[in-house]
């Protein structure tokens, strides 16, 4: 294996799983990420296998910009896995935050494109090239209080359609997955730190984990060249739905 992937968020949750399981499977790895300490540490765990990393927060487009033309100037990119992404709040729309909204359309929305921009010009350079974005069964089904995020995550799904349509006759490939309930700390990250009501989001049910999430990236990068995985919906078990959930 002499592939290298570009992972972004991922100094935690997803992206830190797939980054362990990629380079268990003998993948190069660019990791990227807004929390220095944290990146460090898993640069350090899997130091035989990154080539680079890069801090920056994906909603400022001048830092992306600015830490990814070393990287993408030193290395060629085989895969991009836009993985960062947040959730801020679960409000009705009449009571959102404009702050929250902010932040989930910079991030989910402009980021993906912040970053997919420079990594797409390379690799339709080379006319070779695989891009997973990371979506939500938010961005497959609307919920109750989810309005904004939801929104945000619908674009994931229509950008990611939009890319596998204008990269065609590349030959670049676009994935998609689409989690449900992921037990990874993001629902922390939703209620501000409350811990009380993040757990609650799991109350009585089990959950899927990074680390699921991570096996689905890779079978689908592993996949023969003429084969892609366009769009997949991982629910755990004991989900049907956004809203319907069996409790113990």
């Amino acid at each position: 294996m002499n592939k290298t992937v570009l992972i972004t968020g991922a100094s935690s949750g997803i992206g830190a799983a797939t980054a362990k399981l990629l380079a268990s499977n003998g993948y190069k790895l660019v990791l990227c990420g807004r929390n220095a300490d944290r990146l460090k540490e898993i640069e350090n765990e899997l130091s035989k296998s990154v080539v680079a990393t890069a801090l920056f927060d994906v909603r400022n487009r001048e830092e992306v910009e600015r830490a990814l033309k070393p990287v993408l100037k030193n290395h060629t990119i085989d895969a991009l896995i836009n993985n960062a992404g947040n959730a801020h709040g679960l409000a009705p729309i009449q009571d959102g935050s404009v702050e929250d909204w902010d932040a989930m359309i910079d991030g989910n929305v402009k980021g993906l494109l912040y970053v997919s921009k420079p990594v797409i010009k390379q690799m339709t350079e080379r006319r070779a090239g695989h891009i997973v974005n990371i979506g939500s069964i938010a961005g497959k089904e609307v919920y109750p209080n989810g309005n904004v995020y939801c929104a945000s995550k619908y674009a994931v799904d229509a950008l990611s359609d939009g890319m596998r349509i204008d990269l065609n006759p590349y030959g670049i490939r676009v994935s998609q997955v689409n989690p449900g309930l992921v037990n990874t700390g993001f629902s922390t990250v939703r209620f501000k730190g409350d811990k009380e009501k993040a757990d609650a989001t799991y109350k009585g049910m089990e959950p899927l984990y990074a680390e699921d999430i991570a096996e689905v990236i890779w079978f689908m990068l592993s996949r023969p060249a003429h084969v892609n995985i366009s769009d997949v919906v991982v629910f755990p078990t004991a989900q049907a739905s956004s809203t319907i959930v069996k409790r113990q």
